[in-house]
């Protein structure tokens, strides 16, 4: 199972701004812990996302890692030039699926955003890199309500021409449930048969594990997980943590799924993440490794 740890930027995106040395430290145990995909930042405007402004600082650093596959999340054009400058030639470029989320997130309607995808492919591309495609809010928005499947197919059937290499589906505010997902992924797949698609959880309503699941039994080797259960969306209000990466990783081991993930080496990751930012992770699992450990 091939899991995208998240902490570094989804997790701490909604955060006050913790010290670039604090974050590389963590970087450091999430990798010590196994991780081998890690999304490690975002390029986007620090007035909007004041927690990520370091972007800059922690792409330079990322060469005391190596065979670590580091990836950064951009919403535009200019996203991507930053970030390949910068050295992270594997780009996210995240496409809301409602415009009202993807007027809130960038200024643009959807179909606005998904005329860039050509573009920023292509800048990936020359750089030796490549472009995953995320449709945010998959299943619902939290301004618009339930997303109709057909906004979903327009937007990874245009990514797919355009040029991205992998897809994923993104649940941005925690509300889907096993079954829904499972209709969206096999329309998906129907629609762009030999693509990759993974699948991006958050914990909103406590069935982000059970959608986890879910997807794994349809296939699903993609997996976006955070440590400690960290996360959130800043354009989209109400919206909890990512499914906790130690849980995910729990689950999977006691089902006989390798992860390569140590669930000590998480635990101190977690740890670290809820030292810096200064109040509890939502993580059941993270509780628990806390109490035996007292």
């Amino acid at each position: 199972m091939d899991i995208r740890e998240v902490g570094m930027r989804d997790g701490l995106q909604l955060e006050d701004p913790i010290p670039t040395s604090t974050k590389l430290e963590l970087l450091d145990a999430i990798v010590d812990a196994g991780a081998r995909r890690v999304e490690v930042t975002s390029f986007v405007s620090p007035k909007a996302v004041p927690a990520l402004a370091d972007a800059d600082q922690v792409a330079a650093e990322l060469g005391r890692w190596p065979g670590v596959r580091f990836s950064a999340l951009v919403a535009n054009t200019r996203g991507a030039d930053r970030a390949v400058d910068a050295g992270v030639v594997n780009l996210e470029y995240v496409i809301s699926a409602s415009d009202a989320h993807s007027k809130a997130n960038t200024g643009k309607t959807t179909a606005e955003a998904t005329d860039a995808i050509g573009q920023i492919a292509t800048r990936a591309h020359k750089a030796g890199g490549d472009v995953e495609v995320i449709v945010g809010v998959a299943w619902d928005c939290p301004f618009a309500g339930r997303t109709p499947p057909d906004r979903i197919l327009q937007v990874v059937k245009a990514a797919v021409r355009a040029g991205a290499d992998r897809l994923c589906l993104a649940d941005t505010i925690g509300t889907t449930t096993p079954a829904r997902l499972l209709s969206l992924l096999a329309e998906v797949g129907r629609a762009c048969p030999g693509i990759e698609i993974g699948i991006h959880l958050h914990d909103t309503r406590g069935a982000g594990q059970a959608n986890a699941l879910a997807a794994v039994l349809a296939g699903v080797r993609q997996l976006d997980a955070s440590v400690g259960g960290l996360g959130g969306c800043p354009f989209a209000p109400g919206a909890s943590g990512n499914i906790a990466t130690e849980e995910l990783v729990y689950w999977l081991g006691e089902s006989g799924v390798h992860t390569g993930l140590n669930l000590s080496g998480l635990h101190r990751a977690a740890t670290i993440a809820e030292n810096a930012v200064g109040h509890e992770l939502p993580s059941s699992l993270h509780r628990a490794l806390n109490r035996r450990s007292t």
